[in-house]
């Protein structure tokens, strides 16, 4: 990614790598949860975050994944503190047991990073029968957040250290469904279309991030809620899109993305900034894209529409 170079007021820009925006931060007192770290920005994230001296859990959906995943960090951090989790955010009883295996362990946690995601998939449904990228984006987020929040606050209490929730969205959710988000129509095939459904996921997550941090500060709880645009990064996210599955045009996308889109160093950076850079203290319930404060649309900012969505998920997820 060489095409946009500019640093912002943060000093970073959109080729900065996340190692380059976290040097020289000591993070060894911190525990983090990564969810989808067995691969792509996801991985990354972990990998710095464990450099950086975090004690990080990697929530994963597929262990044998996740293992060699902690066995490369570990390879090229031996100091590393990693650990893999099993997590599948497309069920609601998976995070459920995730979240108790957890909080039951005893240990604290300073960092959430809701990074896991799916993109444009043909409509299928979940394991509780929800569409699957609103499932698996939002509402899986969302409950696992929940579950997990109390001890963020304990944590904060006990450490006398700021708690951080990352919330990885997408300037995708700029072209979603024209009222943002489909409540009634959730989980309609008939008018389902995979990327106005996946930005509707992200939307969602704009808007969690920002209901949570409104909430957060009305009870004064030390802890904080952001969400990122990570950038476009040729990962194994757009595995479902019908033009990469063409040979022909898959090569050419490989060879444009290689110019125009940004590496996984680089697309890991914006979440790894927001959860550990002493510049973003005390920000919360702001949208952060290549390193620096930006805004989301107006629906992304709009808080009858969060409290909204926080009502309809604390209903999905009983």
């Amino acid at each position: 990614m060489w095409l946009f170079k500019k640093n912002g007021p943060s000093g970073f820009s959109s080729s900065s790598t996340a190692e380059q925006v976290t040097f020289g931060i000591d993070a060894s007192s911190l525990t983090a949860i990564v969810t989808g770290a067995s691969s792509g920005i996801g991985a990354e994230t972990a990998r710095v975050l464990a450099v950086r001296g975090v004690n990080v859990i990697m929530a994963v959906r597929n262990m044998d994944s996740g293992k060699k995943m902690k066995e490369e960090i570990v390879k090229q951090a031996p100091s590393a503190k990693v650990d893999a989790m099993e997590l599948d955010l497309s069920s609601l009883a998976s995070v459920r047991k995730f979240a108790s295996a957890f909080n039951s362990s005893g240990r604290r946690l300073n960092l959430l990073i809701n990074n896991a995601g799916v993109m444009a998939t043909p409509f299928t449904l979940s394991k509780d029968n929800t569409e699957l990228q609103f499932a698996t984006n939002h509402l899986g987020h969302f409950l696992l957040t929940n579950l997990l929040l109390e001890n963020m606050k304990k944590t904060a209490v006990e450490s006398k250290k700021e708690g951080r929730i990352v919330v990885v969205a997408s300037e995708a959710h700029r072209v979603t469904y024209p009222n943002g988000i489909r409540f009634d129509k959730i989980n309609d095939k008939s008018g389902y279309f995979s990327y106005l459904a996946y930005g509707q996921s992200k939307l969602a997550n704009i808007l969690h991030a920002n209901e949570l941090s409104r909430r957060l500060k009305e009870e004064g709880a030390n802890v904080t809620a952001n969400s990122v645009h990570p950038g476009v990064i040729a990962t194994n996210l757009f595995r479902h899109m019908t033009l990469i599955s063409v040979p022909m045009l898959s090569g050419i996308i490989e060879a444009v993305g290689k110019l125009a889109f940004k590496n996984v160093e680089q697309g890991a950076a914006t979440t790894c900034y927001v959860a550990l850079h002493p510049q973003v203290k005390g920000i919360s319930g702001k949208y952060f894209s290549d390193c620096n404060l930006s805004k989301p649309t107006s629906l992304g900012q709009d808080a009858a529409l969060g409290k909204k969505l926080w009502d309809f998920s604390m209903e999905s997820v009983k």
